[in-house]
Parts: structure tokens; sequence; C-alpha cells
């Protein structure tokens, strides 16, 4: 590399002397020279004809056109013939999708400081102002030069050899020695190539080649090859000598060929002129993002291509369609594709995104309104191709799916039309299929297009009133999707005027469809109402529509509208190089705005009218997510508008025309069951209208709370006048996936209201009443009743009563709705609502108390209720005098009997804590848990109760209970673990401590209950040790003798616990296994003991273990360790 380097001086001896002069001082101006000089210079016929010709004509149709073509005008061609502006070097060497923004200012090293200082276009720019370009030749169309990478902390320095080939103002090739691989041209591209476009006179030009070799005698020309061998002997030798034999061959190939290539000598004519594209790294670039399932940001990066291709699209570069090409072949040879299609799974949602844009970018494609035919029939073959192919993805998302797809109309059939009902399923390409049979040829939309002052008043040609509206301006009637597709391809393809034009006929055209329709209703009300009528703009919503025609409008007056602020734009359809500003289109597109409007309020009334447009949902998961994303996306762009006074007339009157019209308007009288709500789009209403029109803020915000679809029965509506529902497909009930989703924004809309009417008791009483009339989640109202009450009890103000009492409406309305089904947050309801009920007063306590049965169940109202309202920090927190205490403890003590004849088994121990202050009531209370008890009320609840009462003073009743509970109890032998277990034992130590005749009525019940023996001897043990009724009825102490184990009751109990022993021990040897051996010693031992209780206890324990010895004698290991024990 460095030998290339030291070689040029040596290339200047080769060229005819003085031949670079006439290029430094052409007709341009000298270096040095001011901006001022060059203006008053004027520029040369030679060079105004020679950049015209560099232009547009490739070398070879110029050669061919002129047998001798004069060596100074040969030079200005091949000037001319570089690229001039540096807008396409910088959209070809970065990601940045503002690329005529940076390279417009490029000059300023420190401007945009936030750009990643390792983009290529910045790298290069750094580059050239640091003087690291060298040894800079153009020969013919051929640029090359050395650039110097300066070293790094952890890079040395390196130089790079960079070559360039252009035509017709395009780079048609790159090649650097520094290895890039990437879809870009690397920094060293960038900055030999803005060298040639700000030093244009500093860059030593050389005619092609061809022609100075056709200028040397032989001589020179046995000097030149010679010397260029010599020099690069190593590289070129073989293949000159190779060159040399086929040359004196006569009948080589190479002779058969009049002349010789010239890389130097420009473009040919067949060859096509477009940048210069690595066309391989593009494939390989999506298809290592793809492969990364976007991880990685390849999400981000596969967008960023996207925008790439835009931008080329914006250019007017044919690349644009090309590189679309390559990243659509790599998309469609995903492997996942098949993957899922064969598991019946959906893509995941950025993914899917993706897939959307491809169509959309096709479609724009297709709808190039300077198309050439044969690139049209191309790319409809290509489509149709991948439209072909089993794992092309569709447009609504469904994998499979049966269901009648209404969301696509392109073009539109007359209203009725069963071909919609009927529809295959479409692709994502099936609308750039169909838009290639969409022309631009029609008279009326060239003239929208192109002219300012298209109007017509007098309407010679407008007897029907369908190109021009009362005004004169003109119309655009076509399917509005369609029509808006137009208006996006016009806009990506570099006609931001035009695209402006068409747009505003088309609103107008809406706008004038709008009024038709309230016109329409008006007139015929009753009739509508009866027979349902459709306007055929439901079948389609805008808004979630794949071509995006609300979003397309909205930007693109949007766009227009804020650049034009300042009267002025940028000419696109000029010299790129001029950078010049003209006069803005927005000025001429006034002629057909509304005095006072703007294009940003026009675009404000547009979004408007899309958003509030009654459209039916539609089917598949996808489609339904993408209409809620849309919406949410479009009212994020309708918030950064400025609000103004002009835009609050806009409001009014879309928001007065949206309820006054019929089937047209989301928010109109007529609703149909499969209409997608409005719920986040009225929210946005009330919030923007509240300050400035609350009646109307209101009006919108309470119709929209409907959500038919959950309706069971027809009527929907307001709350002043009745509201008809009705379906758009006869029996066609669609799977809503996304309800969850709309019922949470029902909810924040019902929020958002409650939080305006704090204050205003009627507004809170209309609002309470269009919850519950249209809010059927339980959650969501119960989510609602916290809102309020956290509005009501801020803590900078007083409670707010009325708020207080919506908030508790609201939560008995979850009670009741609650009552009778499972859910998971129904005990954190209860408590909340004794909360809300306590803020409220006392007589909402009261009040919940008496009615209990309808909201709670009896657990509820005994545990939760009737407890936290009779508890200590209640009766503090209400400041009650002693007769409101007892007024409330009363129908406390009511509740619980109530509920403890309904469910004895829950709300029995209850009722008795409820209960145990009024003498009456405990009585009546537990008469009721003994009749329970009877008719099966189980062991742990009776013990339970039993125990409480033990502990309130009651042993003998205590004792009652125990004994029922332990008729209900059973216990095996080896349920040594059991929970009743302690409650058995404290059952027998109550009975011991009341008397010999209470303890021996309990052991026949603990023998027949229990069957394990180790519980048994625990029982037998604790028995022995004290005297009975050591803690008596009134607690004097019995001094009488400890109880034989050979009377009853413990004889009996003995003899059950040494028959528990012999049959636990004969079952665990039936499935014993070596490792329990040990363990079951033990549980021998433990036997013994008991056995030895007895006056024979050593007798049977022996006779038992010479049994167990001969029946068991196969276990002779186990059997040994018995005798080691026990002999």
């Amino acid at each position: 590399m460095a030998q290339l380097v030291q070689q040029p001086p040596a290339k200047r001896l080769c060229c005819r002397p003085g031949s670079g002069a006439p290029c430094r001082q052409g007709p341009r101006p000298a270096v040095g020279q001011g901006e001022a000089s060059r203006r008053r210079s004027p520029e040369s016929l030679l060079d105004i004809a020679a950049r015209r010709v560099a232009e547009k004509w490739p070398f070879q149709r110029v050669e061919e056109r002129f047998e001798r073509i004069p060596e100074p005008v040969q030079r200005r061609i091949v000037y001319w013939s570089f690229p001039r502006s540096e807008r396409e070097i910088c959209m070809y060497s970065s990601f940045s999708v503002g690329a005529e923004e940076e390279a417009g200012s490029s000059g300023d090293s420190s401007r945009d400081s936030a750009d990643p200082p390792r983009l290529p276009f910045r790298r290069g720019v750094a580059l050239l102002e640091s003087d690291c370009v060298d040894n800079v030749l153009q020969v013919g169309f051929h640029l090359s030069g050395t650039i110097r990478e300066p070293a790094t902390s952890s890079e040395p320095e390196m130089l790079c050899n960079v070559s360039v080939s252009f035509d017709r103002c395009k780079i048609t090739s790159v090649t650097c020695s520094c290895g890039n691989k990437d879809i870009f041209y690397c920094a060293h591209v960038v900055a030999l190539s803005l060298y040639r476009v700000r030093k244009p006179e500093q860059v030593k030009l050389r005619l092609p080649i061809s022609e100075t070799l056709f200028q040397m005698n032989r001589d020179q020309l046995q000097k030149f090859i010679q010397y260029l061998i010599t020099v690069h002997h190593t590289e070129v030798l073989p293949t000159a000598q190779k060159l040399a034999d086929e040359i004196l061959s006569q009948n080589s190939e190479i002779n058969q060929v009049h002349g010789a290539p010239d890389p130097t000598a420009g473009a040919s004519v067949d060859d096509e002129n477009c940048w210069h594209l690595d066309e391989e790294q593009v494939q390989e670039q999506v298809k290592l993002f793809l492969s990364q399932g976007g991880y990685h940001g390849s999400g981000k990066q596969l967008n960023l291509l996207f925008s790439k291709v835009r931008e080329m699209l914006k250019m007017r570069d044919s690349n644009g369609a090309r590189m679309l090409t390559l990243i659509t072949e790599q998309f469609m040879g995903d492997p996942r594709l098949a993957l899922w299609r064969q598991q019946g799974t959906a893509m995941t949602d950025k993914y899917r995104q993706l897939w959307d844009e491809l169509g959309a970018l096709w479609m724009c494609i297709v709808l190039n309104p300077h198309y050439k035919p044969d690139q049209k029939g191309f790319w409809l073959r290509q489509l149709r191709r991948w439209n072909s192919v089993d794992v092309c993805p569709l447009e609504d998302g469904n994998h499979g799916s049966e269901l009648t797809n209404l969301t696509n109309a392109l073009p539109q059939g007359p209203p009725g039309n069963p071909d919609l009902l009927t529809r295959p399923h479409r692709t994502v390409f099936t609308r750039a299929i169909e838009a290639c049979d969409l022309h631009w040829q029609d008279p009326h939309l060239q003239h929208i297009i192109t002219e300012d002052h298209y109007t017509n008043y007098c309407y010679h040609d407008n007897l029907d009133s369908s190109l021009f509206d009362a005004r004169g301006w003109p119309l655009w009637h076509e399917h509005v999707p369609t029509a808006c597709a137009r208006v996006e391809a016009l806009r990506s393809h570099g006609y931001p005027k035009e695209a402006l034009r068409l747009a505003i006929a088309i609103i107008n055209t809406l706008r004038r469809q709008q009024q038709k329709e309230l016109e329409l209703f008006r007139t015929h009300n009753k009739d509508l109402l009866h027979r349902g009528t459709m306007s055929i703009t439901n079948l389609e919503g805008w808004v979630g529509h794949p071509l995006d025609p609300i979003g397309t409008l909205f930007s693109t007056l949007l766009e227009m509208g804020r650049s034009g602020e300042d009267g002025a734009a940028l000419d696109f359809s000029g010299s790129l190089a001029s950078g010049r500003r003209t006069v803005s289109p927005i000025l001429t597109a006034q002629r057909f705005l509304e005095e006072g409007e703007s294009l940003v309020s026009l675009a404000v009334e547009t979004a408007l009218m899309g958003l509030g447009q009654q459209r039916v949902m539609p089917d598949g998961l996808y489609a339904q997510e993408k209409v809620c994303r849309n919406e949410e996306q479009l009212l994020a762009k309708l918030q950064e508008v400025d609000f103004d006074d002009t835009l609050v007339k806009i409001f009014r009157k879309q928001a007065t025309f949206l309820l006054e019209a019929g089937p047209y308007s989301g928010l109109g009288e007529i609703l149909y069951r499969e209409s997608v709500p409005m719920h986040t789009f009225a929210k946005y209403l009330f919030t923007s209208l509240l300050p400035h029109d609350a009646e109307l803020a209101y009006k919108i915000a309470l119709r929209a709370m409907r959500l038919p679809v959950l309706e069971s029965t027809g009527p929907s509506g307001d709350l002043s006048r009745p509201h008809h529902m009705m379906s758009v497909v006869p029996n066609r009930y669609p799977r809503w996936f996304t309800l969850s989703h709309i019922e949470s924004q029902q909810c924040e809309l019902a929020s958002t209201m409650l939080t305006a009417a704090k204050g205003d008791a009627c507004k809170l009483q209309t609002v309470l009443e269009s919850i519950q009339k249209n809010i059927h989640s339980s959650s969501h109202i119960f989510k609602l009743a916290q809102d309020a009450f956290k509005i009501a009890t801020l803590m900078e103000s007083l409670p707010d009563i009325t708020l207080l009492k919506v908030s508790l409406e609201l939560g008995l309305q979850v009670m009741r709705m609650t009552l009778s089904t499972l859910n998971w947050r129904r005990r954190e309801m209860v408590r909340w609502l004794v909360t809300c009920a306590t803020e409220v007063g006392v007589f909402a306590l009261d009040s919940i108390m008496q009615n209990w049965f309808t909201l709670f169940t009896p657990t509820e109202a005994t545990s939760v209720v009737a407890s936290t309202i009779m508890s200590n920090s209640t009766i503090i927190r209400l400041h009650l005098d002693c007769h409101q205490q007892e007024k409330i403890a009363k129908s406390a003590r009511t509740l619980a009997l109530q509920c403890a004849m309904k469910d004895p088994q829950d709300c029995a121990l209850s009722a008795l804590t409820l209960c145990e202050k009024d003498h009456i009531a405990f009585e009546t209370a537990h008469q009721i848990v003994l009749e329970a008890a009877a008719a099966g009320m189980n062991y742990t609840q009776l013990f339970t109760i039993a125990r409480y009462m033990e502990h309130r003073g009651y042993p003998m009743r205590a004792y009652k209970l125990a004994t029922l509970a332990m008729t209900h109890l059973n216990l095996s032998y080896n349920q040594d673990t059991h929970p009743a277990i302690n409650d058995v034992l404290w059952a027998c130590a109550l009975s011991h401590s009341l008397g010999k005749n209470e303890l021996a009525a309990v052991i026949p019940l603990v023998v027949k209950s229990v069957k394990c023996a180790t519980v048994l001897s625990d029982i037998l043990r604790r028995c022995t040790l004290t005297t009975p009724g050591m803690v008596a009825l009134h607690s004097r102490r019995n001094c009488g003798k400890l109880m034989s184990l050979d009377k009853a009751p413990l004889r009996q109990l003995l003899d059950a616990t040494i028959g528990a022993y012999i049959n636990t021990t004969h079952s665990r040897l039936t499935h014993i296994s070596p490792r329990h051996y040990s363990e079951f010693i033990e549980f021998l031992s433990k036997a013994r003991e008991t056995f030895l209780m007895a006056h024979d206890g050593h007798f049977q324990f022996t006779q038992f273990i010479d049994n167990l010895k001969q029946i068991y004698k196969g276990k002779k290991k186990l059997m040994m360790l018995v005798r080691e024990r026990f002999g």
C-alpha cells in the first residue's frame, strides 16, 4: 500500500505536458475568488450545455452522436458528471433520515453534536476537515485518492486507497482498501467524494485513459506499459503476460472484439443509471437482523432500513424500490414464517408491524405517479409471486381463521355488495397488487394535483355537483383509503405540494359527505331508527385501516402547515444542490381553506372526523389491537398541537356534529352492536372542551359511555333519550380480543368525568347513573369507587360528601354484582366498603348492616363487616355517643343472629362474639349453635366454639360441645400428626378437670373415635397424673384419689391403647423396609411401657413378642433385633 502511495509523480510523467492546465483554468472562477465574484461571472454556454449533457446522457451516446469531441468539451462533461450535492452522499453513508438537513450544514463540525460520532458521513466530514485526503485524481469518470485514518489509542494510523466511479451525477461503484462490509459507504469514500464536491478545482482532472492512450505513439505506449508493469510487477505481471499472449494469438476471443474496455470512459447506453448499492450487504444485514428475532435492537435497525427506503423514494431514487425488493426477499425467506404457520401461532407484534410497513412501502412504490409501464409490470409480477407463497403473512394477522373480514374494500363496491362478506383472506401485498390497477390519468385528478387555481364557479360541467362543491372548490370522490394512499405516494416520492392539493380536495369531499349524512339523518330520522339504515363508511374504519388514511391526511397537513409558518418551504422539485427557498405551497393552498382556517386546524378537524367515524370492530386480535394503537397514536399527535380559539371552534363544530349525526358517527343516536367504542376519543374531547364548553363536554362523554357489545338487551344510549342498537351483519357476534382494554378505557373516561364533576351534585348523579348503566365489570366499577373515594377525601380539603356517596353507591353495586360470583378481590372490596361507609357516616354503616343479605355472605357480614364496625377504632373515628353506640350494637347483634341461623357452621363463633354483651342475644346464639351441632357442624368448628366457651367461663357448655365434636372425629392408627390431636387432648383434659363422671363419659367416645396408639397412650398417661376434678365448676380443689387403671373408665382406655399398639404393629410389619427397622424397635419400646401399666402387662407383652417372632420369622434380621432388645 505504501508503494502505491509513492507513485503519483511517475504517473504524471506519463501525461502530456500541460494537459491538466485547462482543467484548472477553464471557465469556472479561479480558486480563491469569493462567492460574490462567482455571482458576478456569468456561466459560459459551454458549461451550461456540458452540465445538462452530464446529467442526462451516457457518455457512449455522446461519442456515438459526434464523430470527434473537442477536448475542452470532453473535460467539461467529465467535470460536471460528478455529483454536486452532498445530500445523496449523506443518504448513502448513514442511517440518518434527515439527510438533507445534515448535508446542508455539514461544513460546521460542531453541528448536531448529539449524532453518533461514528456515523460514516460524520467521520468522513471529520477526515476531510482534518486534511486527511490526499493524492486526489480524476481520470475520466473515475476518482481516486488516499485517505489517512489518524491513529487512535487502540489503532495505528492507516492509509486507505479509495476509488469511485460515477456517471450522470451518480456514484455507480465504490472500492476502499479498508475492507468495510456494510450497506452504506465507509467514511473514506465519503471523505473523497466530499473533497471532489467541495474542492473541485483542486482535483487533478484527466480525460478517460483511452483518450490519453490514443494520443501516444508506439514508443510512448511501450514505455507506458513497461513502467506500469515495473511498478506493479508482483500484482500485474501474470495478467499482463496472459493478455499479451491472447493479443498475439489471431484466433483469440480478445481479437474478435473491436476496441478495449476502459473503466474511466463512463457508462454505456445500456447501463442502468443509479447510485451504487451493495445488494449483497443489504441482504446479509436484513438476514442478520431477522435471525436475531427482535433482540439486540434488530427491530430498530430494520425500521431504519425502511426509513432509508422512504428517504430514497422521496429523493426519487430508483434504488428505493430495488432496496425494498432485497429486503422483501429476505423477509419472505424468514424460516420463522413456516414455523409459525405450522404451529398456528401468531408472530410477535413488533415483527408484524414491520410487515405492515413493508406492505405500505410497496403501496407507495406502485403508486408512483411517474412510473414506467415496464416497471409496474415487473413490480406486479414480484408482488404476485410473493403473494402466492403459503407463508405470506395475512393483512389482518389471522392464521387460518375463517371469520368474515369486513376491513378490506379496495376498491370499494356498492352498498350491500356480497363480495364484502365472501372476500378471501388478503396478504400484506394484496393492496399493492390491487393498486397496480390504479392510474393517474383522470383529467380531474391531474388538475387537482397540478393546479393551485383549479376552480369552477360556473357549474357548466358540474350538473351533479360531483367534481366541485358549492364554493367551486374541487372534490375527489374515491374510496377514502385509496385516495389517501395516493396522497401518501405523492409525499413519499417527493411531491409535497401535489400531495397537499389532493389532501385538501379529499378533506373537502369528506366535509361535504359529512354534511349530507347529517341532513339525511335529520330528514329521515324516524325511518332510519326503525329500518336501521347503515352508512357504508361503517363497514370499513379509517382509524386502524391498513392504509392509515386519517394518519396520512393529518401528517400531510400538519407537516406542511408547520413548515409554512415562516412563509417558505424547501423546493424539492428544483435543484437539490441549490438549497434555495421558494414560495411555500401553503400560500397558494389557502385558496381552498375557509376564512381563519389554517392547515394545522384542518389537520385537527380531519383527525376528529376520522376518530368519530362509527366503524365495525374488525376480526382478529392483531386487527383489533391495531385499531386501538392507531387511535392512541393519532390522539398523541393531536395533543402536541397548541390549542387556540380556532381549534376550540373546530372542536365545538365537530362535537356537535358527532352528537347529532346518525349512523355516520360513533357518538350519534344510532349505535351498532359491533361498533368500535369511542371511550378513548371521548376522553380526549372531554378534557379539551371542558374549560371552554362544559355542557358539550359532558354530553360527548356521557354518550360515549355506551358499550353495546356487552348489553344483553337491545336499547343502548344516554340517559335523556332512547337510542337504538342494531347489528350490521346479522348473526355476527365478533370475538373482541381487546375487550379488557376497551373496558379499561371506558373506566378511565368515567373516572375523568367523576374528577371533573367534584362539587357538582347534579353532574355527579348523572355520571353515577351512566356508570351504573353502562359499565358491566365489577373490577372497573370498584376502581371507580376507589377513585371517587380518593378524590373526595383529599388531605388539603374537607371530604366531599356528595362524591363520597357516589363512591359508596358504586361500592354497593360492586357488592351486589360479586355476591354470587367468585372474585379474588372480594375480601378487599368488603373491607373497603366498610371504610367508605365509615367516612360517609353512621347512617351508612347502619344501612349496610340492615341490608347485609343483599350485599354480603353471612361470613363476610359477621367476620368483616360487623366486627369492623363494632371495633373501638370505628367507634372513636365516628365520635359516637352512647345512644348511637347502642343502636349500632343492636344492628350488629341482629345481623349476627341472622347470619348464624343462615350459616351456623361459619358464623356461629362470630355471632357469639358479637352478642357477648347482651345476655339474651348470647343465649340465642348459643342455642343456634347447639341446634346446628346436632344438624351437622364439623368437629373443627365445634372444637373452636368449645374452646371459646371455656375461655368465656362456660366449661360445662364447652364440655358438651367437645363431646359433640368427638362424635364426628375419626383418627386412624397412622394419623399421629393429625391437627385434631390437640383438640382431643384438650377435650380429655377439660373432662378430667370437671370430674370423674365427665371423664367416664368422654373416654368411650375417645376409644371409639381414636385408633392411633400414641395418642391413646398420651391421653392415658395424662389421666393418671392427677386426680379428676382438679379444676371443678366453682374452682374448688378436689383432693380425691388417683383413678385406678384396673377399673372403669381407665381400664377401657388401657385395653384400647394396648389393642391399638397390637394392630398398629401388625399394620407396620406388613410393608416395613430395612431402613425403618430401628424406628420400629423404638415403637415396640413405647408399646412395652403401655403394656406394663396393666397388672399382667409383662406377660401380655412377652406373649405378644413371641407371636411376632413366630408370625414374622421370615424377617430374620428384624426378628434378630427384636430378640436383642426384648429377649
